[in-house]
């Protein structure tokens, strides 16, 4: 790559990089497995995901399933990763594309959307939650997430990115021209996803040609920005994984030189770039799980939240669907006892996600209740049911304000939406070397 091209691309944010993909004979469908922070409360899932990959080259062998994460077994299970990152490496299970981004196809039960894996600067990202970076994190971010996140990742030889970052692109200049020439690239990968994933395939992109155009629509893209504020990469999925390599990159610099800051591969972060505007692109609230839950602790938390609140009882999920996205500040409780929808009067937060996040913070350090985060509303009816439970469904998320909410209000609440449903999350399959 020309020298010029890829100083263009660095004064942006994103560049083309060395991507390692699994070797011709993998077995790319046991290879593939889903972000590490899905299933979180079921760990039948990841059960099933390791039986079907036993013995095969696998990213399950690479990650770490969050589920994991409050299990005595920690050190031993990141050893374990590492040794296996560093055996895939020596044996010869990757192979480098070289200097190039990859446009992903990924097909799910929502349409077939659209990807560019690129490298990002962590210098032009903050997740601060005041920042006007290029890049940021578009959800608080919580800080005791990242340190044991950064016990996985420093010593680990390879990233593998579960991240989704978006673009603003209405004018659709960036991605889609890739797509419009999809026919005329290499395809890299063409694979099944294991556990109803889908489809995944991937398009090299190395020519000159298509740098050009890649850049000609970032620079298209940088011109409406405000330049006090120009939000131009903002977090879709795995914010705790970037602020993470971020915190890793800030020990590191510390004892580089400006020559060596310039070149050390931990500086930049393997993500996969998507347009907001693409129409496979479904915004999926993330709900909550309360467990060992009291009702009239749930409700006497909530009254400090608003001027005050009525509660309907419907029959079912498909009601509550239908009620809580009607205007009005709402949203659904699933406990043993059935389905009801809480509408707020004159709430002190202006989201429900915020609304709930302000109960969150009254309950669980009280010890009046444990919190979890569920991916799909159907796997929240099913815990929310049970005894001493609650299920949490909140409203949709809309992607035509997102950039303008990010602007004016700097970060919706931790856990606020995803990107499709859980089994439409990214599977890992790109990885990148970080030492």
């Amino acid at each position: 790559m020309k020298k010029e091209i890829l100083n263009e691309f660095k004064q942006i944010g994103a560049i083309p990089t060395d991507i390692l993909i699994p070797n011709v004979g993998i077995d790319q469908k046991k290879w593939a497995v889903v972000a590490c922070d899905q299933f979180t409360s079921q760990k039948e899932y990841w059960k099933e995901v390791e039986e079907y990959c036993k013995g095969a080259p696998s990213t399950d062998n690479l990650i770490f399933p969050e589920c994991y994460l409050e299990d005595s077994d920690k050190d031993e299970r990141i050893k374990s990763i590492n040794d296996a990152m560093q055996k895939y490496l020596d044996e010869g299970v990757f192979r480098t594309l070289n200097d190039c981004f990859i446009l992903v196809e990924r097909t799910t039960e929502s349409g077939t959307r659209y990807g560019l894996m690129a490298a990002l600067d962590l210098e032009k990202y903050s997740y601060a939650p005041d920042s006007v970076t290029p890049i940021r994190a578009t959800e608080g971010t919580i800080l005791s997430r990242i340190p044991p996140r950064k016990e996985i990742r420093k010593n680990a030889p390879l990233e593998l990115p579960h991240i989704m970052v978006l673009l603003s692109d209405e004018r659709r200049k960036i991605i889609e021209p890739l797509v419009s020439k999809k026919a005329s690239l290499e395809v890299v990968y063409d694979t099944p996803l294991m556990m109803n994933g889908g489809h995944l395939k991937g398009y090299l992109v190395n020519k000159e040609e298509d740098f050009l155009s890649i850049l000609e629509g970032f620079k298209e893209l940088t011109k409406s920005l405000n330049p006090n504020n120009p939000l131009l990469f903002a977090m879709g999925d795995g914010n705790h994984s970037l602020a993470t390599a971020k915190s890793q990159w800030e020990d590191i610099k510390a004892n580089l030189n400006e020559a060596e800051k310039e070149t050390n591969p931990a500086r930049y972060a393997l993500v996969e770039l998507e347009n907001i505007f693409d129409e496979a692109l479904f915004f999926e609230p993330i709900h909550r799980v309360f467990f060992n839950l009291d009702r009239k602790d749930f409700d006497a938390s909530l009254e400090k939240t608003a001027e005050g609140f009525s509660v309907k009882e419907v029959k079912d999920l498909e009601e509550i669907k239908s009620e809580i996205n009607k205007g009005s500040q709402s949203f659904g409780y699933i406990d043993s006892t059935g389905y009801f929808v809480y509408t707020m009067k004159n709430p002190n937060s202006s989201t429900s996600a915020g609304t709930m996040q302000l109960v969150i913070d009254d309950l669980v350090p009280n010890k009046k209740a444990d919190i979890d985060y569920i991916h799909g509303m159907d796997v929240t009816e099913e815990l929310g049911r049970k005894s001493n439970n609650a299920g949490i469904i909140l409203p949709e998320v809309s992607k035509e304000t997102f950039f303008e909410s990010i602007l004016h209000d700097r970060a919706f609440p931790r856990k606020t939406f995803s990107i499709g449903h859980a089994n439409e999350k990214r599977y890992y399959f790109e990885a990148r070397k970080i030492k």
